[in-house]
């Protein structure tokens, strides 16, 4: 199908072009959001009344997004999930996860908004794309962890999921041993060293 665009699609052009695309994305897609226009006679001299109108409309939504974008930029969300002991989450992270998070963090962001490449399924630090107009993209960083705790040690570049030195190993150890009731003997109890003598 023959469109006029309406505004800047990416991988698609710019406002005015005319592509063609497939039926089912002009449909479900374009059309309805109203990104496009069908390239009809009728429909491009529309589009020549109103192209000053519309980039003008355009070119304001971008000034309010590049103000924002200004605020977001280099922010960090947290979202505490369940994970296992390898950081492997129990479930994943979806855009809605993320909007809301951003929501809680004072910014008006729809999950539509939210680009992600790939599903997010580990705890850690992940850099996110936030699309707040089509020529408007600002990088996020969303910390997730299992409790806030964990979350300010990520914040500050610790790694949680590092493996512990033989020190602290030693600690967690003889913690182990004195909880499961290793303590000194009770009145009463003879201790190994006074069967010995």
């Amino acid at each position: 199908m023959q469109i006029i665009l309406l505004e800047r699609v990416e991988k698609l052009g710019q406002m005015g072009d005319e592509v063609k695309v497939k039926d089912g994305f002009a449909r479900n897609f374009l059309l309805p959001k109203k990104k496009a226009l069908r390239a009809t006679k009728a429909n491009r001299e529309y589009f020549a009344t109103q192209k000053a109108q519309l980039e003008a409309n355009n070119l304001e939504r971008k000034k309010d997004a590049e103000a924002v974008a200004t605020k977001l930029k280099g922010q960090i969300f947290a979202l505490l999930r369940q994970a296992g002991d390898r950081g492997q989450l129990y479930g994943s992270v979806s855009p809605r996860d993320i909007a809301d998070a951003i929501t809680k963090g004072g910014f008006t962001v729809a999950r539509g908004q939210v680009s992600l490449d790939k599903p997010i399924k580990t705890i850690g630090l992940v850099p996110v794309n936030v699309i707040l107009h089509p020529e408007v993209k600002v990088p996020v960083t969303i910390n997730v962890a299992r409790n806030e705790d964990e979350a300010e040690r990520q914040a500050r570049g610790e790694d949680v999921l590092a493996e512990k030195t033989p020190e602290e190993e030693v600690v967690v150890a003889a913690e182990d041993v004195f909880e499961e009731g290793a303590g000194p003997a009770e009145d009463g109890e003879e201790t190994e060293e006074a069967v010995e003598e």
